[in-house]
């Protein structure tokens, strides 16, 4: 008989979240899936074209029954906004939960920030008596200080107090990488049985290689570095475009195209302008994952960095995975299991968070190296991929432990 799955999490499709192929990897294992999300208005805080306030609040997604509970949108991405987006959903999807069609045997919360959004998932499992199980993709409160700087001791022992109850109340949690799990062992008490080390995968599109010739003739004789992704203070993409700068100095031909969009690019726009690098910085805008592999497959390396914080360092980024895939040697600006995973895959060069110095420095020695050692580094990149990531694998994983 086929295993029923409630998801519970704020972002879906059509926003652009791994959630999104998680969920039609279950329903083509077998499973009868519905999800319980938000309204899409995510990273640009606009409702996506054909989406408002009052709906649809009923959807069908490969399979899976999408119900929709009111959200506040981010628009604008300031402070306020975002505070309320963070709390008006949860309390929404609460009453939401009646609209739910029941018998399942499992609920499963893919908790991306904000932490609240495991309140409708954990009222529904004690409601229900349904194990509930939350993987942990931001953890919290660590990451909400990236978005919002709370300096407050009292407020930031209130958030704490706040993360660790929600973790706690979980039957189960999944973490994406062994630091992690230890992290939420030591905080929530629970035995190993009842947290996994599962990492995150990424599409298998990601995997077929392919190739944007617009791109490829825009940027014939260039040494062309992409980034793709959400632009958030956690990505620390400011060090990205200094380094890039200060790099062209040695290699003239390089060129940096930021591919995704978020509440960072006014700034880092600003940015680039005091910096006179417009001609070699550009920013393309967001994009389907659909069409990432062919953009990269039109660049010489990829690139990748967070914030200088122990906490980001906790996890490999979902994007790793994603660059290992596409096969391009890899440019790593941080630090903790993502620094490790690239410099043990042999991928590419590594530097610590926040050192612009030293990710100009790679950037001018990957743009130096013949063009066979990079190859090598990227058939490296893929091996480690399908050693580690791969998506059939992780699945099966996941759906046995929840």
């Amino acid at each position: 008989m086929a295993k029923r799955i409630l998801v519970v999490t704020q972002h879906f499709w059509p926003e652009n979240f791994r959630v999104n192929d998680l969920v039609e990897g279950l329903v083509e294992d077998g499973c009868q899936v519905d999800v319980l999300c938000g309204l899409p208005n995510y990273p640009q805080g606009e409702w996506f074209k054909g989406y408002r306030y009052l709906g649809p609040r009923r959807e069908t997604y490969r399979g899976a029954r999408v119900f929709r509970a009111g959200e506040i949108p981010r628009k604008g991405n300031t402070g306020l906004r975002i505070f309320l987006n963070y709390c008006y959903w949860p309390v929404s999807a609460l009453f939401s939960l009646w609209r739910l069609k029941g018998g399942y045997d499992a609920v499963l919360c893919y908790n991306t920030s904000p932490v609240m959004m495991a309140l409708p998932a954990l009222v529904y499992g004690k409601l229900k008596k349904i194990s509930v199980t939350t993987y942990v993709l931001d953890l919290w409160p660590e990451n909400l200080y990236s978005v919002l700087p709370v300096g407050n001791p009292l407020l930031r022992a209130v958030a704490r107090a706040v993360s660790d109850w929600f973790y706690r109340r979980a039957d189960k949690l999944i973490a994406m990488s062994p630091s992690l799990g230890t992290r939420l062992a030591q905080r929530t008490g629970k035995s190993a049985e009842k947290i996994a080390v599962i990492p995150q995968y990424c599409e298998d599109v990601y995997a077929c290689p392919s190739l944007d010739q617009n791109l490829a003739r825009e940027y014939a004789g260039k040494f062309l570095v992409v980034f793709t992704g959400n632009f958030s203070p956690a990505q620390s993409l400011d060090t990205v475009i200094r380094a890039a700068v200060s790099a062209q100095a040695r290699c003239p031909s390089l060129r940096l195209l930021l591919v995704g969009d978020g509440m960072s690019r006014p700034s880092l726009e600003a940015l680039v302008e005091e910096l006179k690098a417009g001609e070699m910085v550009r920013f393309y805008g967001s994009v389907p994952p659909t069409r990432i592999p062919a953009i990269a497959g039109a660049a010489q390396a990829l690139v990748v960095s967070l914030g200088d914080s122990p906490d980001l360092g906790l996890t490999v980024p979902a994007k790793v995975a994603s660059y290992m895939a596409m096969g391009k040697p890899i440019l790593a600006s941080m630090n903790g299991e993502g620094y490790a995973a690239v410099k043990e895959s042999g991928a590419g060069l590594v530097s610590p968070a926040g050192d612009s110095a030293a990710l100009a420095e790679n950037m001018a020695a990957l743009a130096g190296l013949p063009a066979q050692d990079r190859a090598q580094m990227g058939r490296k990149a893929q091996e480690y991929y399908h050693a580690r990531y791969d998506r059939a694998t992780l699945l099966k994983q996941l759906e046995k432990f929840i």
